[in-house]
């Protein structure tokens, strides 16, 4: 018997114990405190040991509690960065998947498994108004808009073959993701050939400067490779003109990539926010954010399968498929980076299954008003000061003592704020620079969230701010 394998019995007292915990976690999620009471070097003591020689058994399940101890929850007041709270229909669904342990090659390497992403996927191209169009899921927003951009340049100045040898330029707002501009490094078009295009004052890209800037580049002989339009900016949540940039890109013949890795899937609840999204060649969605899915579900979109083909599609003969049907053909591994892929889809299908559409829409919603409401505590409120419009669910602010205070104090002060304010373990908010200021940002993609879960995100910036103020 070869060592790894164990009896039923093993595996039963494993999954029931690991079944356990997670059920008393999740019981016990919306009391817990919104921060780990640890410290780095903490955590090094605690998982930093030597490898064991010999196994522990069900043993080794004791150390969970330790790693659940250490953990940021996904509870109701956690308001950081841009990230869902992991719906658990879809997290049980995610252990199934691991069990069933398919690689998401080909329809040949798992035909379950690649059905079903392909379903989902039209699903969710059906679901932000771009019916028909085709894509995969992958690990997060950066791979989506890496592989947007791939396409774009294969598409407008292809260097698959001979390398990167003609000039070309990326377009993008000043408040655009970091991870376009590592894009355009990975792909060799490099970031000094990518061109931040300044902002209005509700933080959208501006179309005349844009046109500006292509029509410099055009008389430069510098092509025009890709628009990248962003549908809910990182720091605001704002949206760009995507009419607009989709004008604009099939005037000069660039490829138009939306990055909507944050806001896309809004348009389940606000469409009319969206117009023009469906003009897109290429788009970045991620339901680990808008669809509360657990890490890891992106998507890249995009509307013709050949321009994927073209950029990706690199084969050896040990992957050939000697099928006739279309389907039994398929591969993904011809249309996205990856070869080895796990089984991303079953948590979506099973959780979009189990609840339906409306319910995340609703959801969706949810989480708009609230940011809404906040924002209205934050401008009812004469200590806090809101810094940016509220598009979509993130709340750009500072707390502002009572009394004259230069912007640098503000800036300083507010950084104080922050880790004071998580460390106090009520509340959990992060950070933005909003014309050139320091802010505090709370975003709303949190299914488990209330109001008064906000009002605490008040109460908390008030008190720690007074105190550091001397109030």
């Amino acid at each position: 018997m070869n060592p790894l394998s164990l009896s039923n019995e093993q595996y039963e007292k494993v999954y029931e114990r690991l079944t356990q915990t997670a059920l008393e976690y999740l019981r016990s999620l919306n009391d817990l405190p919104s921060f780990p009471d640890l410290r780095g070097q903490q955590t090094e003591g605690m998982f930093h040991g030597s490898v064991p020689e010999h196994g522990l058994g069900v043993a080794a399940l004791d150390d969970l509690e330790t790693v659940i101890d250490g953990v940021r929850p996904g509870g109701p007041r956690f308001f950081g960065y841009v990230h869902g709270s992991g719906e658990p229909i879809a997290a049980a669904a995610d252990l199934l998947a691991s069990v069933l342990n398919q690689n998401v090659t080909s329809w040949r390497s798992s035909p379950s498994a690649a059905t079903i992403e392909r379903s989902v996927v039209g699903w969710l191209a059906t679901m932000i108004g771009c019916p028909g169009f085709s894509g995969s899921l992958c690990g997060g927003g950066s791979s989506a808009n890496l592989m947007g951009l791939a396409m774009a340049r294969e598409a407008r100045l292809p260097a698959n073959e001979s390398g990167v040898s003609n000039p070309g330029a990326i377009y993008a707002s000043t408040e655009v993701h970091m991870s376009i501009g590592k894009a355009v490094a990975l792909l060799g078009i490099g970031r000094d050939h990518l061109r931040l295009i300044p902002c209005d004052q509700e933080f959208r890209m501006r179309v005349d400067l844009l046109e500006e800037a292509i029509r410099r580049d055009v008389d430069a002989g510098i092509k025009p490779i890709a628009i990248v339009g962003s549908a809910g900016t990182v720091n605001t949540g704002s949206i760009d003109s995507l009419s607009g940039l989709a004008t604009i890109a099939e005037d000069h013949g660039a490829w138009l990539h939306i990055d909507g890795a944050y806001g896309a899937l809004a348009a389940i609840a606000k469409p009319e926010n969206f117009l023009g999204i469906d003009r897109a060649d290429s788009i970045s969605l991620d339901p680990h954010k808008w669809l509360y899915q657990p890490i890891d579900c992106s998507c890249i979109l995009y509307r013709m399968p050949a321009r994927a083909q073209r950029a990706f599609s690199h084969s050896g003969d040990y992957t050939k498929s000697y099928f006739d049907d279309p389907v039994e053909n398929f591969m993904f591994f011809d249309e996205t980076i990856e070869l080895s892929r796990r089984f991303r889809a079953l948590k979506l299908w099973l959780s979009l299954r189990y609840h339906g559409v409306a319910k995340f829409r609703e959801a969706i919603r949810n989480d708009l008003e609230l940011a809404s409401y906040f924002a209205g505590r934050v401008d009812a409120e004469p200590e806090l000061e809101r810094l940016a419009p509220v598009p979509l669910s993130a709340v750009c602010f500072r707390y502002v003592p009572k009394g004259e205070a230069a912007a640098d104090q503000l800036d300083e002060l507010n950084r104080q704020i922050l880790p004071k304010v998580v460390r106090r373990r009520r509340v959990f908010l992060s950070n933005a620079t909003i014309n050139g200021h320091f802010a505090l940002r709370i975003c709303v993609v949190n299914h488990r969230s209330r109001r008064a879960d906000l009002d605490e995100v008040v109460n908390e910036v008030l008190a720690v701010g007074r105190e550091l103020a001397g109030q």
